[in-house]
């Protein structure tokens, strides 16, 4: 039998605002070095005390982890750069937490950023035409199945998995509005969000079209911003004990990448990585003993609406081809089952690509600490959080309060 491994907590969140690319004077250093204080003033540690650092983005040369740090301090210490589509915030909280797990450091620093350009994401592709894309084989299955459009490449992908899933299960065009619908609407409490403005569901159904059906409320926009969450050892907070009353414990976290299925069957459902996302959850939720039921928030990566919908079937919320029902019984929002993306998701909170999984976590732990104001989940105790990229990389975690009865004192 293996030995049982160390117990991860993330111990100071912080993250800067999500605003439009272009609209603060500022660049990737000062959102990290922002992100990075908000999360060390939460918990009281000095960047003199990380000792190793994770950093996820997308765009940007090498080494912009050190360049972005360095605003913080120099102390000589390990730090990865983590590249994993808009998996790269959440590749680098699972590094981060392996390398706890490992007994190599105690307490290590979890951050993500995004500096973009107003538009879709092809206008940022660095102009290498002389190797294969990371995405080509995915794309090749789209123009073998509905064919290539002149529209953004990744709406084309999720917007195809939604008429896949129209013919085949009989979700209705509404169903995406509505969910669009409610992360606006989920947004207007949250002061980081990119955008805190309710649409009405016929401002979402007659928004200008990006790709077929789909509008651009449907679709996260692109973003600016940081997020940071500083992760230590169970043998750190022995020796630290005033952080356990808001220790928020990493139950689990499970990345993984695509199976055969996602070229194979021609779908393009299991192109946007349904089945290693299933495949995920299913061990996540055996390794925690946890299920969706256990579950009362989850940030889930809405890059379209149609993930969001496709993806309640993917991490069991309800069965196969079933997804729509959930919209139909209003079990993704206050007063239903789940509360999913309180912070307004991708689609209104923002999507700087290397800060998402970063700062699903931040909303999570705050969610969990009970730190959400006119957003917070009532009886929060178990969060959840879902986040992919195409390419692929999926992560899917658990999180709890590490030591519920030391939170219960401090209130």
């Amino acid at each position: 039998m293996s030995p049982t491994k160390p117990k991860v907590y993330i111990v100071g969140v912080g993250m800067t605002k999500f605003c439009k690319p272009g609209s603060v004077d500022w660049d990737y250093p000062d959102m990290v070095k922002e992100a990075v204080n908000s999360a060390l003033d939460d918990c009281g540690l000095k960047y003199a005390d990380i000792q190793q650092a994770t950093v996820g983005y997308l765009f940007g040369g090498t080494c912009c982890g050190q360049r972005a740090l360095y605003e913080v301090g120099l102390t000589g210490i390990p730090i990865f750069n983590v590249n994993n589509a808009c998996a790269s915030g959440s590749s680098g909280l699972f590094l981060g937490k392996q390398i706890i797990e490992s007994g190599n450091a105690d307490v290590v620093l979890c951050s993500g950023f995004e500096k973009m350009a107003a538009g879709s994401l092809e206008k940022l592709a660095s102009p290498i035409d002389d190797r294969a894309l990371s995405v080509d084989k995915h794309i090749e299955v789209m123009s073998e199945t509905y064919g290539l459009e002149p529209a953004p490449m990744t709406a084309q992908m999720f917007g195809n998995a939604a008429k896949e899933h129209m013919e085949k299960y009989g979700s209705k065009r509404e169903h995406y509005a509505k969910i669009a619908y409610k992360n606006h609407l989920h947004s207007v409490h949250n002061p980081k969000s990119q955008f805190t403005k309710e649409f009405s569901l016929d401002q979402v159904i007659n928004a200008r079209k990006i790709y077929d059906f789909m509008g651009l409320l449907e679709c996260s926009p692109t973003s600016d911003g940081a997020a940071a969450a500083i992760i230590v050892s169970d043998r750190f907070l022995e020796k630290t004990p005033r952080l356990k009353s808001q220790a928020v414990e990493i139950v689990g976290l499970k990345l993984g990448t695509d199976l055969p299925s996602v070229f194979a069957e021609k779908s393009n459902i299991k192109m946007i990585g349904f089945d290693m996302i299933e495949k995920i959850s299913k061990e996540l939720y055996a390794e925690t003993k946890l299920t969706p039921n256990d579950v009362q928030v989850i940030e889930l990566h809405d890059c379209f609406a149609p993930n969001e919908l496709i993806t309640y079937e993917a991490i069991g919320l309800c069965p196969l081809g079933k997804g729509h029902t959930i919209v139909d019984r209003n079990d993704n929002t206050y007063g239903g089952k789940w509360v999913i993306n309180p912070s307004g998701g991708l689609i209104s909170k923002g999507h700087p690509i290397g800060a998402t999984g970063v700062a699903q976590a931040v909303e999570l732990s705050n969610q969990l600490r009970g730190r959400c104001g006119k957003r917070q989940v009532p009886n929060c105790k178990v969060a959840m959080q879902h986040n992919i990229g195409i390419g692929g990389a999926g992560v899917v975690g658990m999180y709890r309060m590490g030591f519920p009865q030391s939170a219960q004192s401090k209130l």
